[in-house]
């Protein structure tokens, strides 16, 4: 008789256990990949489809109830990552790997968990970062990147850009500046001033690669920074006008928004005290 109860007693003890485990809730940090082609950008949005939703959801899935995270960025519909960073608190018993492994069972083949790791209680994926790189691809070739079609702005059959002009362009550029010229929120509020810390432009036989590295951006910033430098490099625009775009503080100065589609978030940039 004795024995059976601490039979059932240790049984007791090891559900209470296991309902403890199950009851934790831990903040995690996931980096993230994915082809933006077929999205609505990042952000959660009702009725649309969105990568925010789609992970949201799986998350949602394996811990049994509603789960939300928080993305260091927002990037517009059409718009790659290679390494987007989210944050938010899971209540699962699983360890990262294999809630990395769940999620990239569920998750569709555009999008890819590459890490789970916990964070601290406090970390926040955008609130924490420190510094984001972007980077923009166009294509100048005669015949057409099949391949490369969906990450690459296709210039015009015949246009020609020369990438000196735009350097010169981009050093005006570089530095803290009121960047409204260059923001696609006409009801932005805030404030609009951002420090870019460095725009690299390489060549690579048919492409131009442009690196944006900077604190934080504005809406569709990157991508009319890219529309305006490709305006000089085609003689549109001269380099010197960018001191006058950045002094205007008017989007029409600026020159056209870049297509979403060779734009990708290439890095997010955290002090190392709040990685731990």
């Amino acid at each position: 008789m004795q024995d059976k109860r601490s039979a059932e007693d240790n049984r007791h003890r090891e559900n209470e256990s296991y309902v403890e485990k199950e009851m934790i809730m831990q903040n995690y940090r996931f980096l993230i990949a994915y082809d933006g082609t077929r999205y609505h950008g990042w952000e959660h949005k009702k009725d649309v489809v969105t990568i925010q939703g789609k992970i949201e959801s799986v998350l949602s899935l394996m811990a049994g109830e509603e789960v939300r995270i928080n993305g260091a960025g927002r990037t517009d519909a059409g718009v790659h990552a290679r390494a987007m960073v989210a944050s938010g608190p899971v209540p699962t018993d699983k360890t990262p790997e294999e809630i990395r492994d769940y999620m990239n069972h569920y998750l569709p083949d555009d999008i890819c968990i590459l890490e789970v790791t916990p964070a601290a209680e406090r970390f926040h994926a955008r609130f924490n970062a420190k510094g984001k790189h972007y980077r923009y691809t166009i294509y100048r070739g005669k015949l057409k990147p099949v391949f490369d079609r969906k990450y690459v702005w296709t210039l015009d059959e015949g246009e020609t850009i020369d990438c000196e002009r735009m350097r010169k362009a981009a050093a005006y550029l570089v530095g803290e500046h009121d960047f409204k010229s260059f923001c696609g929120n006409k009801q932005m509020k805030k404030s609009t001033v951002r420090k870019l810390f460095a725009i690299d432009i390489k060549e690579d036989g048919d492409y131009v690669i442009l690196d944006f590295h900077g604190a934080g951006f504005l809406q569709n910033m990157v991508r009319i920074l890219t529309g305006t430098l490709v305006e000089v490099g085609a003689g549109r625009m001269e380099p010197e006008y960018m001191e006058e775009v950045l002094t205007g503080r008017c989007r029409q100065l600026a020159g056209p928004t870049a297509p979403p589609q060779g734009l990708c978030l290439m890095q997010v940039d955290y002090e190392k005290s709040n990685m731990e």
